[in-house]
Formats: C-alpha cells, sequence, structure tokens
C-alpha cells in the first residue's frame, strides 16, 4: 500500500464560522484571520494506492460553479486534482473509488463535473465506483433548511443517474470494521448525519483522514467546535471519545482542511487532549 496526499484546493472561510462561540482572541493563536476575518483553509485529499484499487478520498470543490459561487471563498494557490495525480503519474481516469467523507459541496464536489456540451452532469471519475453510505445520503438528498446550501444536487445526484453509486454497511455502534474498501471507518453525526471517518493500517501506523470531525489543528480543545456542525454538544462527545483514542493509540490525523498542517498526534495532558507533534505527509508515507 502507498498513500498520497492530493491538494485539491485552497480557499478561506470565516474565522468565526469556523470556531463557534469561541472568541477570536482565542481562535485566532493558532488560526490567524486576514482583515476580512477570514482563515486559510485547505482540501487536502487522501490517495490510497493498494494492489489494483487507487482510491481517493473526498474530490473538493470541484470547478464546474458559476464565478460567483466561488468568489464567496477566495480561492488563493494553484492546486487542483489533476495536477496532484499529474505529479504522482496518475490520471483521474485511473482512479477506481471515490469515497466520500460527506456530501457537503467541499468534500465532494470535484465528484461531478459538466458534461461535455455542458447541458448537464456527469462523474469526473468514468471508471470509478463512488462511496456514501445510505443513512447519509438520505440525509444529503432531503436535506434540512441550515444544510441546504451545502448539499448542492448537481455534486450529488450525478453519481447516482450514473449507477456508479454504492453503499458501505451501516455499523452498530460508532465503528465499522474492514469496510468493502479495506480500512475500518468511525462514524460521526455531530457536523452532519453519519460523516464516515476513514482509518487506514499503514506500515504498522493507524491514520485517520480526521475530515470535519477535527478540521484543523486549532480545533482539538474540545470547546472549539464548528458553527457549521449541525448538532455541536454531539460533536463534543464524539470529539472527545475519538481524541482520547487518537492519544491513547498514538494514531496519526490527517487534516483536511489545515492549509498549514499536514498530519498531526495528540497526547493526553492535565488540560485534556492536545498537541504533540506536526509532520509533514512525506514524513509519514515515506
Amino acid at each position: 500500500m502507498k498513500l498520497y496526499p492530493i491538494e485539491s484546493g485552497n480557499f478561506k472561510l470565516d474565522g468565526g464560522a469556523m470556531f463557534g462561540v469561541v472568541p477570536k482572541s482565542l481562535w485566532q493563536r493558532t488560526n490567524p484571520a486576514d482583515s476580512n476575518n477570514m482563515i486559510d483553509i485547505a482540501a487536502r485529499c487522501l490517495l490510497i494506492e493498494d494492489g489494483d484499487k487507487l482510491t481517493l478520498i473526498d474530490t473538493g470543490m470541484g470547478n464546474k460553479q458559476s464565478d460567483k459561487f466561488f468568489g464567496y471563498y477566495f480561492q488563493w494557490g494553484n492546486h487542483s486534482i489533476d495536477n496532484s495525480l499529474k505529479q504522482l503519474g496518475f490520471h483521474r481516469d485511473d482512479i477506481t473509488d471515490v469515497f466520500m467523507t460527506h456530501l457537503h459541496f467541499d468534500h465532494c464536489g470535484g465528484s461531478a463535473q459538466w458534461n461535455k456540451d455542458k447541458t448537464g452532469y456527469e462523474p469526473a471519475f468514468k471508471n470509478a465506483q463512488f462511496w456514501s453510505n445510505q443513512d447519509h445520503w438520505k440525509w444529503a438528498t432531503e436535506p434540512n433548511n441550515r444544510e441546504k446550501a451545502s448539499f448542492l444536487k448537481e455534486n450529488i445526484l450525478p453519481l447516482e443517474e450514473s449507477g456508479q453509486l454504492k453503499f458501505t454497511a451501516l455499523p452498530d455502534q460508532d465503528f465499522l470494521k474492514n469496510s468493502a474498501l479495506g480500512f475500518d471507518i468511525f462514524f460521526a453525526n455531530g457536523h452532519t448525519d453519519k460523516q464516515m471517518i476513514p482509518m487506514i493500517n499503514y506500515k504498522g501506523k493507524t491514520i485517520c483522514f480526521v475530515a470535519d470531525l477535527l478540521p484543523t489543528a486549532g480545533h482539538i480543545p474540545l470547546p472549539f467546535v464548528m458553527g457549521y456542525d449541525t448538532r455541536p454538544l454531539l460533536t463534543l462527545d464524539e470529539k472527545e471519545k475519538f481524541l482520547n483514542l487518537a492519544a491513547s493509540n498514538n494514531y496519526y490525523l490527517f487534516l483536511e482542511h489545515d492549509a498549514h498542517n499536514e498530519i498531526i498526534t495528540v497526547k493526553h495532558t492535565e488540560k485534556g487532549v492536545r498537541l504533540n507533534n506536526v509532520y509533514t505527509c512525506n514524513e509519514i508515507f515515506n
């Protein structure tokens, strides 16, 4: 097995929204804001090469939305999935599986694209199966008013219409062991219903793609919960459980949204779980 980071594009989000009720005087120590109160955000995906399977975890925003839409997110840098794959000697047609932690537009927007004549949408990875779970799919396709703006039909429905959509099994508890894609999954419901956190056994290490359960290293303290979370009190419980496991078992946490920290470990302290070490992907994957 080989792992590769795939940078799909950087953007900015409002720091207050990213840290909920936590005062700016606290969160800006780890996530400094610009003059518009925006903080740097990444859309760092993960590619797993395992035998004849090439699995991409999450796909970023994509590029099919309007200039007005992207104007809200202040994109910066020149990253893209295609450029990242090309640097590794891969093409999007090589992808066999796309695993979507959840269906918010910044995690699955790159899964669908315009068709050739721009009359509709099609899967952006023509040879891939796209993985969600049945409960989250229902949540996303019948959205509540709070999340409706994050669940965009053009990102989601083409995957089902193409016949390329697959569902993972659902766990009895929080964990699904040895999923169809060969890794364990931790299910978290505080951010959105049935978000999936892949836990990959790699060279004796456990690599956790923490998605929006832990957006950045600055979100480690338990009360540091995004304003975007639908059930913030549940997020508190899920974060506490997961971070305690991560500290006790030395999990390596792959940060999808932290533009400046790629992989971290955490440790137990008198103040609770806190940051231990910061690594680049090259240090852990090579």
